[in-house]
């Protein structure tokens, strides 16, 4: 199955792909009613979200449909779209340690422990889904954002909030039911997002000069 119009063979292994603009970049979680009705409404975490616990965001909206489960998960039943600023979010990269220890990224086991140790944002790699949920070859970026970046995220990245439930359960319908060009055309539209050279070596992503031995593919949105 072709997701986004891009063949897995085509793909690099670690690359981030979203919907993004030339100031913001969306990405996507899922919360319970209460909070996600709150936040939406009026745009910002209301004042009952922590703001001083781990939060995990997530570019690809079909690993968010994976991790909740369509919006079917107790407690995760409404999809949100948060369009963040592309500051903020690179910002959070720099400062990012993978939450396991890669070798390719790290000189030893050593030098990533200290890393983790230094900073309060996590990077994780996990399986991008096709639209029946399975594991695709290449991965899915993962954001965790703890202390300052959990604030700055709520209070001074947010952009706009959108509530995509309805979109996530309209989707859902048309693979249950086959459909499933019906059912890619509604997808957001998401495309790979490039960073700069020495980010990408941050976050463990795959170089950009590996790109070049892909072969070119459409542009097509969407939380190892």
């Amino acid at each position: 199955m072709r997701h986004a119009n891009q063949n897995a063979a085509e793909t690099p292994r670690r690359r981030i792909r979203a919907v993004y603009t030339a100031e913001t970049i969306t990405v996507y979680q899922a919360y319970k009613p209460q909070i996600a009705i709150a936040t939406a409404r009026d745009g910002r975490f209301p004042a009952t979200w922590s703001r001083e616990r781990m939060t995990w965001i997530k570019p690809s909206f079909l690993w968010m449909m994976y991790r909740c489960g369509w919006a079917t998960k107790k407690l995760q039943e409404h999809v949100l779209a948060l369009e963040i600023t592309r500051e903020g979010f690179e910002s959070a990269l720099a400062g990012a340690c993978l939450s396991h220890h890669d070798p390719d990224v790290y000189p030893d086991r050593a030098a990533w422990g200290r890393r983790l140790h230094a900073t309060s944002v996590r990077i994780q790699w996990d399986p991008e889904r096709d639209l029946g949920l399975r594991p695709l070859p290449h991965r899915s970026l993962q954001l965790g954002l703890a202390g300052w970046a959990t604030r700055a995220y709520a209070d001074q990245w947010l952009v706009s909030v959108r509530d995509v439930t309805e979109l996530a359960h309209e989707i859902h319908g048309l693979v249950r039911a086959g459909d499933l060009g019906a059912a890619t055309e509604l997808l957001p539209k998401e495309r790979p997002y490039d960073l700069a050279d020495e980010l990408a070596a941050v976050i463990g992503a795959t170089p950009n000069d590996d790109r070049a031995a892909q072969s070119p593919s459409p542009r097509g949105n969407s939380g190892g």
